[in-house]
């Protein structure tokens, strides 16, 4: 599987990687053993780029995610996590955590946190559950409605752990493309992680994000590239951002799965294939829960998707004028 190199640093990913929220019972239950397999086929498979959080689960997916990885070399693989909300332990756990998207207990209640403080014992948490004494890339994880403290306080504390050699790369993920341009902008990150702004379905990452990050030398991580599920599988009930997909957007992905199968090729190897066209793009963060889901995600990676199914796209008016 081909690599990459995350901005102007030396953190190698590889073009497929994996995201841990499926494993840390994203919705439903994900067995220990599936999780584990999981992991296993990713491996196999060539995937070396591993993304978590604490948010996942309330940790479970650092801690499966780390169990799992334990007996593979570390210097061979790279980690992400992110800060910004820390688990705050509760006397019992009542009920689970379903309001928040997890089919876990709920132990623990999420703190958002973007102090310097927070985003050192964020970290120093995410260590011990992942079993790692260090981890490559760090986000600032949805800074949505707290964009001032991100800017004024975590970027800064993260900036100096890059400079002592902590964390290798620094970055911030969101599922919007302002505060992220303005991230580019504004500081000296690596690494943008972007999800579902640039897709078959949504380009609004071309606006301005991905010019920047060409322009600054910087790099962006795509996530979200079926959109929660559109993409993936178009058909009535499908999801488009985590909610039921409008009539328009499910017409307008089946047009594109029209286009795609012309061509011989299956939509979903078509959506992975669109972010990577684009020079700023280092991977493709694919969610899986399963080790079917992995390989079904890799053969689609590696799917030859020709240019002229992009050409007819932009054609039928199906990707914006702009788009590579």
């Amino acid at each position: 599987m081909r690599q990459n190199t995350l901005g102007r640093g030396e953190i190698g990913v590889s073009e497929l990687s994996f995201g841990s929220a499926g494993i840390g019972n994203l919705y439903t239950p994900v067995e220990p053993e599936q999780a584990a397999a999981a992991v296993d086929a990713a491996w196999d498979a060539g995937i070396r780029y591993f993304d978590t959080a604490p948010h996942y689960g309330i940790g479970l997916a650092e801690r499966r995610l780390g169990e799992a990885l334990s007996a593979r070399p570390r210097a061979e693989y790279t980690l992400s996590t992110k800060v910004g909300r820390l688990l705050e332990p509760l006397p019992a756990a009542e009920g689970d955590d379903l309001a928040n998207g997890f089919a876990v207990p709920a132990t623990h209640r999420r703190v958002w946190d973007f102090t310097a403080d927070g985003v050192r014992r964020s970290i120093e948490e995410s260590l011990e559950r992942l079993g790692t004494d260090h981890v490559e890339t760090v986000f600032l994880h949805d800074p949505d409605q707290h964009v001032a403290e991100a800017f004024g306080q975590a970027y800064p504390a993260l900036e100096r752990l890059r400079a002592e050699g902590v964390v290798g790369a620094i970055g911030a993920g969101m599922n919007q493309t302002a505060v992220l341009t303005r991230f580019l902008r504004d500081t000296d990150i690596d690494v943008v992680l972007c999800a579902g702004r640039h897709t078959l379905l949504d380009q609004s990452a071309l606006d301005h994000l991905l010019p920047e990050a060409v322009a600054r030398g910087r790099s962006v991580i795509v996530g979200g590239v079926f959109n929660s599920g559109l993409l993936a599988d178009p058909r009535p009930g499908a999801t488009y951002d985590y909610t039921a997909a409008p009539p328009a957007l499910l017409e307008r992905a089946l047009r594109i799965k029209a286009v795609a199968e012309r061509h011989g090729v299956p939509l979903r190897a078509a959506a992975l294939a669109y972010p990577l066209r684009h020079p700023a793009v280092a991977s493709v963060l694919v969610g899986t829960r399963s080790a079917e889901e992995v390989r079904d995600a890799a053969d689609m990676y590696g799917r030859q998707v020709p240019d002229a199914l992009f050409d007819d796209l932009r054609a039928e008016g199906l990707l914006e004028g702009g788009a590579r």
